[in-house]
C-alpha cells in the first residue's frame, strides 16, 4: 500500500485507541511538520509504521507529562524524533530551554533523542534521510530480521507489556499498564498470565491471600522477542 493509505490507517488507529489528554495531544500536535517528516523521511527510510507512535506521552524530571512528536520503540530501545520549528521553539527562550532540558533528561533515561529542523526538512530532506539512514542502520537491521519471526510467538500486546515492564525497572502493575497502553485492565491481566506461562513474566504475590500485586519481566532487555 502507498503512504497516504497506510498513514491514514495508522493515525486513525491511534485516534480510536486514545482518550482524554492523549487524544487531544494527537489531534492538536500532529500537524504539517510531523506529516512532512513521515512522508519525506520515515516512509522513504522504513516503509511502514510498526513501532512508531505519534505524540507519545513521556515524563520529565519533575514527573510531569508531555508529548514528544514521535517515539519509535525497537525492542527495549526507545528513540524520539522531535520536529523543531524555529517559530515555536526558538523565539520563546523559556520553552526552548525546557525542550532541551527534556531531551537531556530522556537521554539520561536511555532514550535516544533526535531533533529535526523543520526548515531543513522543507529545503533539504535528502540530508536528513541520509543522516538517519546511517544512524539508524543497526536498529533497522534488527527490526527487519526479527519482526516476522517474533510476531509468530508473541502478540503486539505481549511485546508492549514486556517493553513497559523494562521501562519500569522490570516490574509492571496491571492497573498502571492498562492506563499506559490504553487497554482494559482485564486484557492486561490476561496477557500477563500468558507471559507467565511462556516464561517471560513472574507473578509476584503478597499477603495471606497471595494476591498477585505485580508482574516481573525475567527476560533479557536485548531479547529479539521485544522487537
Amino acid at each position: 500500500m502507498g503512504f497516504e493509505i497506510e498513514n491514514d490507517k495508522w493515525v486513525g488507529d491511534h485516534l480510536r485507541r486514545r482518550r482524554g489528554e492523549r487524544l487531544d495531544a494527537l489531534k492538536r500536535g500532529h500537524g504539517f511538520g510531523n506529516r512532512l517528516f513521515l512522508e519525506q523521511i520515515w516512509w522513504q527510510l522504513i516503509g511502514h509504521f510498526h513501532g512508531l507512535h505519534p505524540e507519545y506521552e513521556v515524563k520529565d524530571w519533575r514527573g510531569r507529562s508531555y508529548f514528544v512528536d514521535f517515539m519509535w520503540i525497537v525492542g527495549a530501545i526507545r528513540i524520539v524524533f522531535e520536529i523543531m520549528d524555529f517559530g515555536s521553539h526558538g523565539t520563546d527562550r523559556i520553552k526552548y530551554r525546557m525542550d532541551l532540558n527534556r531531551g537531556l533528561f530522556l537521554e539520561a533515561q536511555d532514550c535516544k533523542v533526535f531533533y529535526i529542523s523543520l526548515d531543513e526538512l522543507k529545503e533539504n530532506p535528502s540530508f536528513i534521510l541520509s543522516a538517519l539512514r546511517s544512524i539508524l542502520a543497526p536498529y533497522l537491521s534488527v527490526e527487519s530480521a526479527t519482526r516476522r519471526m517474533v510476531e509468530k510467538r508473541y502478540s503486539k500486546i505481549e511485546r508492549d507489556l514486556m517493553r513497559a515492564a523494562i521501562r519500569h525497572n522490570r516490574a509492571i502493575r496491571p492497573s498502571e499498564a492498562a492506563r499506559e497502553l490504553e487497554l482494559h485492565i482485564m486484557t492486561v491481566i490476561k496477557y500477563c498470565r500468558m507471559l507467565v506461562d511462556k516464561g517471560k513474566f513472574r507473578a509476584v504475590a503478597r499477603g495471606v491471600s497471595q494476591r498477585v500485586i505485580y508482574y516481573e519481566y525475567v527476560g533479557s532487555i536485548q531479547s529479539p522477542d521485544l522487537v
